[in-house]
């Protein structure tokens, strides 16, 4: 690939050779840098890649995009073939930069976005689920992993750095997929984690008070605009006018190169659910609901398999990008019907004595909702058994505590992933 062609859209000034150059790969850690790579400095929470660029010169690398200034000593000592680009983002360099390697996948497909604070996974499962009923072939990226024919790849982040990103879109092109589904994190867009792709459907779930705290971000401020930008690089955007902050997303928005829709349960939107019934059965816990559409007279059916109110706002995100993509009304309904999505309000077991369910709920939010929606079924006990990640906001503790207290009649803490946390 060309550097100087890949990095069109980036700003970056030449600080020594020429960016007219081919290389083989891009390479962003240290260890794997060597001859026809471009390796890609950057500042991380944990390590800046800086320091390692003596190292990489010794190991051969010929081109190399820093985002802070060499110091004067390592500027005498460049040999006098390498290239060396002074990046305003080096990890926007690394996205466009990973694109070209792997010659644009993403382009090559149709790309569905979904970004929020909750309903993500299950959102972009829907989706999926929906079009492989149709037919289709649909690869997914996520909390989960990424999915790609009939394997599942573990990913250390929601949305994966932006090499490894590209890397999965070339595999799903190679697979045959039509359409690439993905999680798109606040985090993943701060980091240019998803700078240049353009994606064709983009949806806002929702937004709560998550994520702000050390190595995440700094305010509620921050977070929300952050999930907003997604929709500055879609071409269609779905967003739930339910949300209380659906006003401040929206005034983050460029509106002159994207179609805004909207859908919703509460508020009047382009796509609303109407006459929501919760359904119990004993092969059967879920909810009935009617769609209207802006895009068809009558309103038309749908069943989803998995319990509580909320999901209903998840199958209205699905079924809004599933319309514009032409899908049979009946296949909607048999996917959503048949749904399965690992620890989304999952039932793993099932007795006349009791029901287990697992859910992903990491968040006081999601908690409330969550225990909510199981009152809403009237069972005779609830117990909750939940536990807090490390490296994370401590806040969440004492709220998902208080939650657990005031809505279970049993709580029982237990230890969840406590990362780089003393237990």
């Amino acid at each position: 690939m060309n550097i100087k062609a890949a990095l069109a859209k980036a700003s970056y000034k030449v600080i020594q050779g020429n960016p007219d150059m081919e290389v083989e790969d891009v390479v962003y850690d240290s260890r794997k840098a060597g001859p026809g790579c471009v390796f890609v400095c950057m500042v991380g929470a944990v390590t800046d890649s800086h320091r390692f660029f003596d190292q990489v010169i010794s190991q051969g690398c010929s081109a190399f995009v820093i985002e802070r200034p060499l110091n004067e000593e390592q500027l005498k000592s460049l040999p006098e073939n390498v290239t060396v680009l002074q990046a305003e983002h080096s990890r926007q360099a690394l996205a466009l930069l990973s694109a070209a390697r792997f010659d644009y996948p993403a382009k090559r497909m149709i790309c569905i976005g979904v970004t929020g604070t909750k309903g993500k996974t299950t959102a972009t499962y829907m989706i999926k689920a929906i079009l492989e009923r149709d037919g289709k072939k649909a690869g997914l990226i996520g909390t989960a992993g990424a999915v790609i024919g009939d394997n599942t790849y573990p990913t250390r982040n929601t949305t994966p750095e932006s090499y490894e990103l590209h890397q999965y879109f070339a595999q799903m092109v190679k697979e045959g997929c039509d359409y690439m589904i993905m999680e798109v994190s606040s985090q993943g867009l701060k980091m240019h984690r998803v700078d240049g792709i353009e994606f064709d459907y983009a949806i806002f779930t929702n937004i709560s008070l998550d994520h702000v705290g050390p190595n995440e971000h700094e305010s509620f401020k921050e977070y929300l605009y952050y999930k907003s930008q997604l929709f500055n690089q879609c071409k269609v955007g779905i967003l739930n006018r339910d949300d209380p902050h659906f006003e401040e997303v929206l005034n983050h928005i460029r509106k002159e190169n994207t179609r805004l829709y909207t859908y919703g349960l509460e508020t009047e939107a382009d796509f609303k659910a109407k006459e929501i019934q919760y359904v119990s059965k004993p092969d059967f816990v879920g909810l009935d609901f009617q769609v209207q559409s802006l895009l068809e007279a009558k309103p038309f059916p749908v069943r989803v398999n998995i319990p509580g109110k909320f999901n209903v706002s998840n199958a209205m995100a699905a079924v809004c990008v599933c319309c514009f993509l032409n899908i049979p009304r009946k296949q909607m309904n048999h996917a959503l019907e048949h749904l399965y999505v690992n620890g989304r309000m999952e039932i793993v077991y099932s007795s006349k004595r009791c029901t287990v369910l697992v859910d992903y709920a990491h968040n006081a939010v999601s908690m409330e909702s969550l225990l909510l929606t199981l009152r809403d079924y009237h069972p005779k006990r609830l117990v909750c058994v939940f536990g807090c990640g490390g490296n994370r906001s401590k806040d969440r503790r004492y709220s998902m505590g208080e939650i657990g207290g005031k809505l279970a009649d049993l709580c029982i803490l237990t230890a969840d992933n406590s990362r780089d946390e003393r237990v």
